[in-house]
């Protein structure tokens, strides 16, 4: 068990903690015709519109209510509304997420009052739903917002039901999950001849794929009446334990059991993941994953020699941190140190002496002499000061392209995961010399039959 400490810095030295009103925003990105509103200054919208642009490389509709030093002071009501009757005027998207930022969190703005007085004022507006979340910046972190924004929409818009669809199973999916780790997901759950529901999904949304036409709002993505429709499900499945409480408010509602996955990297919780698939569908596993898990293991001891005893330093948010430090120990390497940015119930069960909530420059110190680091593209510097291969994880990888792409969950995603990391570890092994077949500086020699070599040469005639 980990023992799990805090940083006590006055200030963070390159911060590995994102915000939560960017996690909640990129959760409202994997909704259909939805457009994110940041309730603050233009420059909290602006840092995250720059982030994920650079990260996915595709264009993002952020929305911000602009305030300033005076409506701060004042109250944001004439601002939040102005912007909401101008967004329906102009992109009339079917789902806006309002999200709250350290700002307006700081003044105490009532914004669920706020909406209410809108909504009697504005009556246009009851075609468009509205879901507002508390997201202060100057608490929690990325992962907590994304859960924050899942759980209102889930007590929001989901309804009980007294109809029971068999063939239905809810997705909740952490922010830790690339929409290629979703699309994968859900060709597993398609595969047992079962209808996904996730929420939120980036891999309609956020996958990289050409539009035929421009819209102001997202374009794929979980539609509202699928939001609406999950509490009609079988079963709900979540990966990562950000989304536990979305999960439980769901099972309230409508009464949808659930089973929390706290990864899906790795050979046991594959297992698992497709053993209650079966027992969902009262079905077979497909002969397809049989393969795809032989594939793995092969995988698994090919990779196994390069991973032994390697020494790995990791910084992630807490679900993806505990999936790749689970899955690096279980093919034989160390953790030497674990960095984090937020709290979690995950942390204690990192398999490291130490999990340290800090930053970037915590986890440069700590990794000294390890043989590989992992985290997020601002990871880089830290690998050249010290001169360790650097494995590029996480949110934002802005200097790779394909971040979107990558998928490490799954019996495939995770065979690729060890054919991408052990390949790391070959390109930098340093293979002992003997002193025999070492070159030397000695002047060239002659051997008698006229031709010259160096001490160095192996053979000569």
């Amino acid at each position: 068990m980990a023992e799990v400490k805090h940083s006590r810095k006055a200030c963070a030295v390159n911060p590995l903690k994102m915000s939560q009103p960017i996690g909640a925003a990129l959760a409202f990105l994997g909704m259909d015709q939805a457009l994110p509103l940041l309730h603050g200054s233009q420059g909290c919208t602006a840092f995250g519109l720059v982030l994920f642009v650079k990260h996915f490389r595709e264009t993002i509709p952020l929305q911000t209510t602009a305030m300033n030093e005076v409506t701060t002071i004042l109250g944001g009501l004439e601002n939040v509304e102005q912007a909401l009757v101008n967004i329906h005027k102009r992109a009339a998207p079917a789902l806006v997420g309002l999200i709250s930022t350290g700002i307006t969190e700081a003044k105490g703005d009532d914004v669920d009052g706020f909406l209410q007085l809108i909504r009697q004022k504005h009556p246009e507006l009851a075609d468009m739903e509205v879901v507002f979340v508390s997201t202060p910046d100057f608490a929690g972190a990325f992962q907590d917002g994304w859960g924050k924004a899942v759980l209102r929409m889930v007590e929001t818009i989901a309804k009980p039901s007294n109809v029971r669809r068999p063939w239905q199973v809810n997705i909740l999916p952490g922010c830790h999950l690339t929409p290629g780790d979703i699309e994968e997901v859900k060709e597993m759950v398609e595969a047992f001849g079962l209808t996904p529901v996730v929420l939120p999904d980036l891999s309609g949304s956020m996958d990289g794929h050409i539009p035929e036409t421009f819209l102001p709002t997202t374009l794929g993505g979980t539609r509202l009446d699928e939001l609406r429709s999950m509490g009609e499900s079988a079963y709900t499945l979540v990966i990562g334990e950000q989304g536990r409480a979305a999960a439980a408010k769901l099972k309230d509602i409508a009464g949808v059991p659930y089973t929390v996955f706290d990864r899906l990297t790795g050979l046991k919780p594959c297992d698992d993941f497709l053993a209650l698939l079966s027992r969902i569908a009262n079905t077979e596993v497909p002969p397809r994953f049989k393969r795809q898990r032989s594939q793995l293991l092969d995988a698994m001891l090919d990779g196994h020699f390069h991973f032994g005893k390697k020494k790995v330093a990791v910084a992630a948010e807490p679900d993806l941190l505990y999936a790749l430090t689970t899955f690096l120990t279980e093919m034989g390497a160390e953790i030497q140190v674990a960095v984090t940015s937020t709290e979690s119930p995950l942390l204690n069960r990192v398999p490291a002496d130490e999990v340290l909530i800090g930053d970037l420059e915590d986890f440069e110190q700590g990794a000294v002499g390890a043989d590989l680091l992992i985290t997020h593209a601002h990871g880089r510097q830290a690998a050249a000061r010290l001169g360790i291969p650097f494995w590029r994880s996480g949110l934002p990888t802005f200097d790779r392209l394909g971040a979107a792409h990558k998928v490490s969950v799954g019996y495939r995603g995770t065979r690729n995961l060890i054919f991408e990391v052990g390949n790391v570890f070959i390109e930098n092994l340093h293979e002992a010399v003997p002193d025999d077949f070492r070159p030397t500086a000695e002047p060239a020699a002659s051997c008698g039959t006229g031709c010259a070599h160096g001490a160095a040469a192996v053979a000569c005639h």
